[in-house]
């Protein structure tokens, strides 16, 4: 075997193991080695912790819908941090008519993790629950998440995030409804084996005395915080059926930029976290690198096996596996037309969120290597 040759099947292998070898041996795993959950009744108390810049038009309707929870007299205290808001955010919050509610005003523009510190401190709940703005709870959602903390070894639990569709939505939204279906896939069997790497930033809970400052920096801090309590000993889990809703980007470029932010966080896991790359330092060493670092590698992979599948194409299987390549990227480029004339496509909206996926890595890593971490966001709906 020549070395073009190892360089092509070592791609392919290692492509392979990422996307399906790793979610079929976590899901073995969870199977027949799964740990279950003692679940109950867990009468706590809880804090809400929710961070908004410029949501003034969703303030209102947010906070109707947390107390619309069947789990609303549990809520000792929602916290909300304006974080440099230029909107009626601040006053809406303040204004709000339930003593519970308690607005912080930042004028300074400091990003989400120095105000989910600041929040914190003030927190006098059992649980902490980190919500977005932008989504809605069903009414029973933070209730089947607090069933879990009645097992004294689970210390985060997330809630499912689930995308509504409309007849608006195009070839993209069905791309990101596709990769949706298959992360929860992979983080259920995760969740039933040991523990998730991370949680649903729009919706989580956790133990107060587990949480820990976190860098004003961090971009992920819907993975750092939870994997704060797996150091320690504690499970991250999936609670299917605690459901938040949102709505899928319309296009593939705005689901891009979310992509692209969440990728370089990963990328930043590596030089912020080091310890976790450690496996006596990390109780879920091998979810956390097959899950959250292994894919940064997808895209010099995908471009490894192109280029050396070219190089080797004279040979009848080679050539076969190249047709495979060019079929992938075609079927992308018709999922990018569909979308640009404003089609809906499901048969290549999966193929265009993994192009897609894979381009908006290379340039996370663009971002990574040039340092622009940012703790602050760019609104993109």
């Amino acid at each position: 075997m020549t070395v073009v040759e190892i360089v092509f099947w070592a791609s392919v292998v290692l492509l392979a193991y990422i996307y399906a070898g790793y979610p079929l041996l976590v899901w073995m795993l969870a199977r027949f080695r799964g740990r279950p959950v003692s679940r109950g009744a867990f009468e706590g108390t809880i804090s809400v912790i929710l961070v908004a810049y410029n949501e003034a038009g969703r303030m209102t309707a947010r906070l109707a819908n947390v107390l619309a929870s069947t789990a609303e007299p549990q809520v000792l205290e929602i916290l909300i941090g304006s974080d440099g808001s230029t909107d009626a955010t601040a006053a809406i919050s303040s204004a709000y008519p339930d003593s519970r509610v308690c607005g912080f005003e930042f004028t300074d523009r400091r990003g989400k993790p120095s105000v989910i510190n600041d929040l914190v401190a003030h927190a006098r709940g059992d649980i902490l629950l980190f919500l977005d703005a932008r989504q809605d709870l069903g009414p029973d959602a933070v209730a089947r998440l607090l069933e879990n903390f009645a097992d004294p070894a689970v210390g985060v639990v997330s809630g499912e995030l689930v995308f509504r569709r409309d007849t608006a939505s195009g070839t993209a939204a069905e791309g990101v409804g596709f990769y949706w279906t298959y992360e929860k896939m992979i983080r259920t069997a995760e969740a039933r084996y040991r523990s998730v790497p991370g949680a649903t930033g729009a919706f989580y809970a956790m133990r107060r005395e587990l949480f820990r400052p976190i860098p004003a920096q961090t971009i992920l801090d819907d993975v750092v915080i939870p994997m704060q309590a797996v150091e320690r000993g504690y499970r991250c889990l999936l609670e299917r059926g605690a459901e938040a809703y949102d709505r899928p980007s319309v296009s593939s470029s705005k689901e891009s930029v979310r992509k692209r932010r969440t990728i370089a966080g990963c990328a930043q896991l590596i030089v912020a976290q080091p310890r976790w790359l450690l496996p006596w330092r990390n109780p879920i060493w091998w979810e956390f690198c097959s899950h959250k670092l292994l894919r940064l590698a997808s895209p010099v992979l995908l471009l490894a096996a192109g280029i050396s599948n070219l190089w080797l194409m004279s040979l009848p299987l080679y050539s076969v596996m190249l047709s495979l390549q060019f079929a992938l990227y075609v079927s992308a480029f018709a999922g990018w037309m569909s979308q640009h004339l404003g089609k809906r496509s499901s048969l290549f909206g999966p193929s265009l969120m993994f192009v897609s996926l894979n381009a908006t890595t290379l340039a996370a890593l663009w971002d990574a290597l040039l340092g622009r971490f940012h703790a602050t966001w760019r609104k993109t709906a």
